[in-house]
């Protein structure tokens, strides 16, 4: 119960300093952190903000880009509009989307990925870990193709099945790729960070990273294996028309 407390006194006094300094959520003291400790953005940087509801994100981007930054962000609820910043509504996975992305990008290469994306959760833990896996595998797909060599990339990640066999597809891919918890979510949840530094294009493979981790995947659980099953007599036949 006293470790209980303790933790939902941390929550509490996040969301009010959250409030207190002008941020939409305690989820933006996550990524200040994860700034402070890897320094992600830089300014001037083209920043993409992946699941950018309810906006505190996308309001440190802004901050850490400055006035030379562009920050672009996408979720499937509409956000409030966050000065300094272009926000649309919509699935990152739905190829229109992706379309619009690439319009708003212009052909600029990305510096930064940022994504708190997290999938509706049903509560049963093996659904809910598979599909987070599985749609933070396919924002690597529609990313990594946009992201400069030297850019960054941070994800969150529910620690579970898959999390190491994902790693391992896009660890050759930069040249730092660490599991980190910043304070403001040490909670009861799973929840930590995955973060990419140093991005080698030249190193990305064509097979899509959400291919190569399901490949990894049915490897692990016996997925792509036929059980070898023996004959059974039946009676039954198959009555063909004269």
């Amino acid at each position: 119960m006293a470790d209980h407390w303790v933790e939902n006194h941390k929550r509490d006094s996040w969301r009010k300093q959250a409030k207190a300094s002008g941020y939409r959520a305690r989820s933006a003291f996550k990524l200040k952190q994860i700034q402070q400790r890897w320094n992600v953005i830089r300014e001037g940087d083209v920043v993409f903000d992946v699941g950018c509801h309810p906006g505190g994100w996308a309001q440190v981007a802004v901050e850490e880009a400055g006035e030379t930054g562009f920050v672009l962000g996408v979720d499937l609820q509409a956000c409030q509009p966050v000065e300094g910043a272009t926000l649309i509504m919509g699935d990152i996975t739905d190829s229109h989307i992706q379309s619009k992305l690439d319009e708003l990008l212009d052909g600029r290469k990305l510096n930064s990925i940022i994504s708190d994306i997290s999938p509706h959760i049903t509560g049963k833990w093996d659904v809910d870990q598979a599909v987070a896996m599985n749609l933070v595998s396919m924002v690597f797909d529609y990313s990594l193709p946009h992201l400069s060599d030297g850019g960054s990339f941070v994800t969150k990640l529910f620690q579970g099945v898959g999390v190491d066999e994902l790693i391992k597809v896009v660890k050759p891919y930069f040249s730092v790729c660490k599991r980190f918890s910043p304070e403001a979510s040490r909670n009861s949840s799973s929840e930590v960070y995955l973060v990419c530094k140093n991005f080698k294009s030249w190193k990305v493979k064509d097979t899509s990273v959400n291919d190569l981790w399901e490949e990894m995947m049915d490897s692990k659980l016996g997925g792509n294996e036929l059980e070898q099953v023996d004959s059974t007599p039946s009676s039954f036949k198959v009555m063909r028309k004269k």
